[in-house]
């Protein structure tokens, strides 16, 4: 269903996420856990849309939805 390869994620100059890969079946929960400014957050934001990666894909239901905007994502369903 939801499949993240590889991203990279900067702000500005700084790399905040480097070189993560996580997929999610359908009906399967799965949580991301680390300490605080480990990226939990960039993580989330880039899947949905608010941030985009420098490197890497995020692919829902197949499809690549790599970089879309967030109001994109939500048009699609």
């Amino acid at each position: 269903m939801l499949r993240v390869e590889s991203i990279d994620v900067y702000y500005g100059d700084v790399q905040a996420v480097g070189d993560v890969s996580l997929e999610v079946a359908p009906g399967e929960a799965v949580t991301l856990i680390g300490a605080n400014g480990a990226g939990k957050s960039t993580v989330l934001k880039t899947i949905c849309g608010l941030l985009a990666p420098r490197r890497g894909r995020i692919r829902l239901e197949g499809r690549d939805v790599t970089g879309f905007a967030a109001y994109e994502l939500v048009a699609r369903g």
